[in-house]
Formats: structure tokens, sequence, C-alpha cells
């Protein structure tokens, strides 16, 4: 049931994607930044979004373009991950990683392109919704992105790689390189339903703590995923000297860790009863996903 969801809400994703990308002005990176954005992946981060929708009845017109937008910036946060001077990956998502499609140079300006057009659809003036909220949102996704975010946490994690790190170290990266746009899905639901100051705060937190599992997952996948499902190659970390909580307190250890962040997050989503019920479901997935 939730496989089907997800599949749900990443197809209508996409959709709006492929009619936003089709709309804009033909040039040469194009076709590097559709490869990019539109070459499978589950879209877990829209689910949350739309999925946090739910909690106070927004519809999916209401939250499409900021599922675009988190979309575009979570591609191009990848196209510049794989790249030779960063992880140096050759394939994403079973397919050549776009700078080993398109060269290096084309994969940079595409990402930085992905990461531009995530704001344009935001100020869409065709997206209709409250003007400051609209105001706030851009704002947010700016630092979830930047230099406090997704852009600050992979340079602390290349600068990690090989070095002795302690828990709250390896835990602020993380939350910094995966926890903060998942935040920003949160709390933008939030942002739309017009919620107080302290309530969207609260879920920009609760957000963060979904982002932190779901990159918990992701290594314990490392470790135990098959490179076929995956669509990349596995036990990067390892040979790489990833700073994880894998490598600081052993496999058991972080998946109990883990295990009782998941739980932390889902008692959290007991005061919103049924409305919360696919939100759990997507977070008991993400947990238990093989790939």
């Amino acid at each position: 049931m939730i496989k089907k969801q997800l599949i749900d809400n990443a197809k209508k994703t996409e959709l709006f994607l492929k009619k936003y990308i089709k709309k804009q002005k033909k040039t040469n990176l194009l076709k590097a930044m559709k490869y990019g954005t539109l070459s499978g992946g589950k879209k877990i981060r829209s689910s949350v979004i739309l999925n946090t929708g739910k909690l106070f009845n927004l519809n999916t017109k209401k939250l499409i373009n900021i599922c675009g937008a988190v979309e575009c910036i979570h591609s191009y946060s990848l196209i510049h991950d794989d790249l030779p001077c960063m992880d140096n990956d050759k394939v994403r998502r079973g397919k050549p990683s776009t700078h080993v499609k398109f060269g290096e140079s084309t994969a940079v300006l595409a990402g930085n392109s992905l990461l531009t057009l995530a704001f344009e659809m935001i100020a869409d003036k065709k997206y209709s919704i409250n003007h400051n909220s609209k105001i706030e949102i851009i704002k947010e996704l700016a630092l979830c992105s930047g230099h406090t975010g997704i852009a600050g946490g992979q340079q602390l994690d290349l600068s990690f790689e090989k070095q002795k790190k302690n828990l709250n170290q390896i835990i602020d990266m993380q939350k910094k390189k995966t926890g903060k746009l998942f935040n920003f899905c949160c709390f933008a639901a939030g942002s739309v339903a017009n919620r107080g100051e302290k309530e969207k705060k609260s879920l920009g937190l609760l957000g963060e703590d979904i982002g932190f599992l779901f990159q918990l997952a992701d290594d314990f996948l490392d470790v135990r995923g098959s490179k076929k499902l995956l669509g990349k190659p596995t036990k990067k970390d390892k040979k790489k000297g990833k700073s994880t909580l894998i490598s600081f307190m052993g496999y058991e250890n972080a998946y109990i860790y883990a295990n009782n962040l998941k739980k932390d997050i889902l008692r959290k989503l007991k005061k919103h009863g049924k409305k919360a019920k696919d939100l759990k479901n997507t977070i008991e997935f993400i947990l238990g996903r093989e790939f």
C-alpha cells in the first residue's frame, strides 16, 4: 500500500516537473537538467511534503510547486555530489551520472540551473498561495540549500573523510547534508497552511529528524544493500572513510539508534491522529526499505 502511494506521489511530481521544464526556453543545458531530475528516484521528499500537507487538509495543487522545487534542489545536489572533485560516483539510479553522460562543466551548470529553477517554481505568479507564505518559503529554501544546509553538510562530509569525529559532529553533518531539506519539506507545508511560528518550527525539526532517519537508512543500505536494487555501488562509505554512525558505533548499535529515532518521530505524530497515517507509513518505509 505504501509503495503504491509513493509511486502515485512520485508520478504527480514527475508530471509537474515535465510540464514545467517543457515550458522553459530551449537551451543547451536543458537536456542535462531533465536527465538529472527525471531519471528515476522515489521522490520521498515530495511524499513527505504531500503527507505533511494532509495534517492540515491541504490538496496537491497547493503543494506541487514546492514538491517540484525540492526535487530540483535534491537533483542539483546529487549532480554535484557525483562530480570527480567530490564523491566521484559514476553511476546514479542505475544510469551514468550526469557528468559522465554530459561532461563535468555541463553537469556543474545544469546543477546550478536546477538550483535556480527551484526558486522560480515557488516565485511563479501562477502558484497561488499567500504572498507572505511565498516569501517565507523562498527564504527557508535558501537557508536549507546553502552553506547552512545541504552545501555546508556536503563540505563537512568531504572534510570528515578518514577523520575521527565525535557523535555530535557526525549528527550535525548528516542533519545539514540530508536533514535540512526534509526540514524544509515539513516547514513549507506548515507555512502554506498558515500555522503559527512555534508550530512551523516544530514541523521543521520533525522533518529534520525524518531526513536524519533517511540518511541513516541510506548508510545501512550502503553496507548491506544490493547494487542492482540501489542502482549505485555499495560499500563506498567504508572505502572512502566516511564519518557515519555505523563507523562510530557499529552497525547494530547504529540500527538501534535509528529505530529509537523512528519511534520518537512516530510518537510526535500521534497528536494528529488519522491525518498522520500516510506520513507515518512513509517513515516506516524509510527505515524498512531495501533500496
